[in-house]
C-alpha cells in the first residue's frame, strides 16, 4: 500500500494527471533486473545501456510501439547440468518497459560484449513545436523582428 494519495492531484492539475499515474507506477515498482543506465547524449539524444549478462543476441528483444518500449530477455534452458558453488550471474527471464516522451523514436540498438545500447532521439515535427505569438498594437500588425526593433 502507498504511504501518499495523489488524487486531489488529479483534480486540480491539467495535464499533470499523467506524470501523478507515473509516480504512482514507480512507487509501486520493485527494484529492477537487469540493471540499466538512462544517459543523456545531447538535447535531443538519449541512450539506454542495459548490462545482460549471459545474455545472448538471439534472446533478447526489442519493441517500439507508440510511447513505450519493451526489452524482454528470455533465457534459453541449458541442457547441460551445473552444480554451482556460487551463482552471482542471475541470467534470468525479464521484461522492462519504458515509457517514452511523445516524438521519441528508437534509432539503432547493439549488443556487445553484454552490454544492450539503445539510441533514442526526439524528432519533434515543425508544426509542433513552439512559436511565438506577437500581440499587435490596434491597426497595424507587427512581425515578431519588426516588434524586436523597436
Amino acid at each position: 500500500m502507498r504511504p501518499f494519495d495523489l488524487t486531489p492531484l488529479y483534480r486540480s492539475a491539467i495535464g499533470f494527471d499523467r506524470l501523478a499515474h507515473l509516480i504512482e507506477q514507480r512507487a509501486d515498482a520493485q527494484p529492477s533486473y537487469p540493471p540499466y543506465n538512462i544517459e543523456l547524449v545531447s538535447e535531443d539524444k538519449y541512450r539506454i545501456v542495459m548490462a545482460l549478462a549471459g545474455f545472448e543476441r538471439s534472446e533478447v528483444d526489442i519493441v517500439s510501439e507508440r510511447d513505450a518500449l519493451h526489452v524482454t530477455g528470455r533465457k534459453q534452458k541449458d541442457e547441460q547440468q551445473r552444480t554451482y558453488l556460487h551463482r552471482g550471474i542471475a541470467a534470468r527471464d525479464f521484461e522492462q518497459r519504458f515509457q517514452l516522451a511523445n516524438h521519441v523514436k528508437v534509432t539503432t540498438a547493439s549488443f556487445d560484449n553484454g552490454m544492450l545500447t539503445i539510441e533514442l532521439v526526439r524528432e519533434v515535427p515543425e508544426a509542433l513545436k513552439p512559436r511565438k505569438i506577437v500581440i499587435d498594437g490596434g491597426d497595424t500588425v507587427q512581425t515578431l523582428e519588426q516588434r524586436q526593433a523597436a
